[in-house]
């Protein structure tokens, strides 16, 4: 191995990228149900890897940490801020009991067997499934002052913590959420999601990603005139139908017609039509036949995105803006989508927009446009990261992390990952504000989280490896059946705690937000999958956004409580 030990001394990052492919390769393999994770993978493969003896500049798992604790933030910044109101207090409350008992259960563990600070908030990240908190905990004790070998140490028990008891802390959660919970409640996830689905408005389920309609809620059509809509004027045929659909050409022995309201059809005009499908069934019945595409008949229709801004019109429903538009100005324009700070929104007459909400437009492009700059803005398309944006805000989370604030005689900081998460939140949450700024696509964001945090977690264990393996063959089982317990005991007393406290009367639903309060991404997978149906899912984005930053805290609180 020295020719490999040579290598590594010459060119360190060729370990670092060796851990991530070996890494990944690792989390692929499949034990029944159950899948280690490129996370888990990589932090074994770097251990294994630091055997060779290979040392990584600590400043590239600084660089690492703070763009994927900021990443996170960002992503989940509007979800955070959005749940906080009455309408989720029972999420909110879950995620919070959550968070408080599995740190109780740690601190209690760490109490009886006499746990250090690192060897108690390993398992909170394994057990409880929050890579994250190998991060903040590391980093807070990197601030505690210690001799440089002592942190070092302290570092990589946090580290072996975390690999001995992820595996469980997966499993378990999968248990619990799949398997305990529909027992517990007497009713399968999938007839839970049935019934709830019931209660919905619009409760079937749209497609999925990289998924279609085969029936798209937006049509266009052509149809020759027959005697039922002969002398009709276009006005007629129009307002007739609810305005829900408009003639967009009209071909007349050859030649092109303007559609005017006060055109009348004649026998045997071939008029292309464009509306929603619905009053599309029943307007064909009286317009003719339908007939296949026309000479001269090709129009191009166009999504168009634009941020309402309309001055005096905030918090008002759909119904509402609907009712004081004149015709001419929402004439062939349709509203396909909402969206809120990331976050879909059902286009009902009901639905209130508020100001800064994206609303996609469908028509063509001259009534795209006129629909646009009467809502407020077009939104450019884009899928270029603002770098200006995302720097200025993790170099205020640095910043952040550099405060202390001294409790009691205990400093009490959130260090540069607490701050990065902080700062995160912030400028996501603004980001879902004012669309205009800050652009972050979600394959950029994706990437950030994923290479940063396998990033991070190879170089823990490229440097802390060797003294990984003398704490495994120390104290390796009692870690492991800590950390059963630690994945376990909050669970179990978080699920009595919704059934019989917050009233949770929905298995599929109770499910989605449980999964989401340990932020348990496997176990939210099994969910879906024995549901067959995206009912879990408001419930799980609420409880996860929170859990995400709740969780992840948990670090330095261990670290300072320990």
């Amino acid at each position: 191995m020295d020719w490999l030990h040579q290598i590594f001394q010459k060119i360190p990052e060729t370990a670092l990228f060796l851990s991530l492919a070996a890494g990944y390769l690792i989390g692929q393999i499949s034990f029944g149900k159950f899948q280690l994770g490129g996370v888990g993978g990589s932090l074994l493969a770097a251990v294994v890897v630091s055997q060779v003896g290979v040392q990584i500049d600590n400043g590239v798992k600084s660089v690492m940490f703070a763009v994927f604790i900021y990443a996170v933030g960002y992503e989940s910044g509007p979800q955070f801020f959005n749940s906080l109101n009455r309408k989720t207090l029972r999420e909110i409350a879950m995620a919070v009991f959550l968070a408080v008992t599995a740190l109780i259960t740690v601190l209690v563990c760490a109490k009886v067997f006499g746990l250090n600070k690192g060897l108690a908030a390993g398992p909170a990240g394994g057990a409880l499934t929050q890579s994250a908190i190998i991060g903040t905990a590391g980093d807070a004790i990197s601030r505690l002052g210690l001799p440089a070998d002592q942190v070092k140490s302290l570092q990589s028990d946090v580290a072996i913590a975390y690999a001995v008891t992820y595996v469980f802390g997966s499993l378990g959660a999968i248990i619990v959420c799949v398997n305990i919970l529909p027992k517990f409640m007497g009713r399968s996830l999938r007839d839970a999601s049935v019934d709830a689905e019931k209660l919905l408005a619009g409760g079937g389920t749209g497609p999925g990603e990289g998924q279609l309609s085969a029936l798209p809620s937006l049509v266009g059509r052509a149809y020759r005139v027959t005697n039922g809509a002969t002398g009709r004027t276009v006005a007629d045929i129009e307002i007739g139908e609810q305005d829900m659909i408009t003639i967009e050409r009209i071909r007349r022995g050859g030649t092109s017609i303007e559609p005017r309201p006060d055109v009348r059809l004649e026998r045997c005009d071939i008029v292309l039509v464009v509306g929603r499908r619905d009053v599309m069934v029943g307007a064909a019945a009286q317009l003719g036949e339908e007939v296949a595409d026309h000479d001269g008949m090709s129009l191009v229709m166009q999504k168009r995105q634009g941020v309402f801004t309309k001055r005096g019109m905030n918090h008002t429903s759909i119904a509402e803006v609907r009712a004081t538009v004149d015709r001419e100005m929402r004439h062939g324009v349709y509203l396909q989508a909402i969206s809120r700070a990331g976050m879909a929104l059902p286009v009902l007459p009901e639905t209130r927009l508020e100001h800064g909400d994206v609303l996609t437009f469908y028509g063509t492009p001259q009534d795209t446009q006129r629909a646009v700059n009467a809502a407020g803005y077009e939104l450019p398309y884009t899928n270029k990261t603002d770098f200006i944006y995302m720097g200025v805000g993790i170099v205020i989370g640095l910043l952040i992390g550099l405060i202390v604030v001294h409790v009691g005689g205990i400093p009490i900081t959130l260090g540069s990952g607490g701050g990065c998460l902080l700062a995160g939140l912030v400028f996501g949450w603004m980001r879902g504000k004012h669309p205009m700024y800050g652009v972050m696509p979600p394959a950029a964001s994706q990437l950030l989280k994923d290479f940063g945090l396998a990033a991070f977690v190879a170089v823990v264990g490229l440097n802390s490896g060797l003294q990984a393996v003398v704490t495994v063959k120390q104290s390796g089982l009692t870690i492991f059946l800590l950390g059963v317990f630690v994945t376990l005991f909050p669970l179990l007393l978080t699920m009595l705690f919704g059934r019989y406290v917050l009233r949770y009367d929905n298995a599929a639903i109770f499910a989605g937000a449980l999964s989401g309060s340990r932020s348990a991404n496997p176990a939210f997978g099994g969910v879906l999958d024995k549901a067959e149906s995206a009912v879990p899912t408001a419930a799980f984005a609420v409880t996860y956004a929170l859990a995400n930053v709740l969780l992840t805290l948990l670090g330095p609180l261990l670290v300072g409580l320990v």
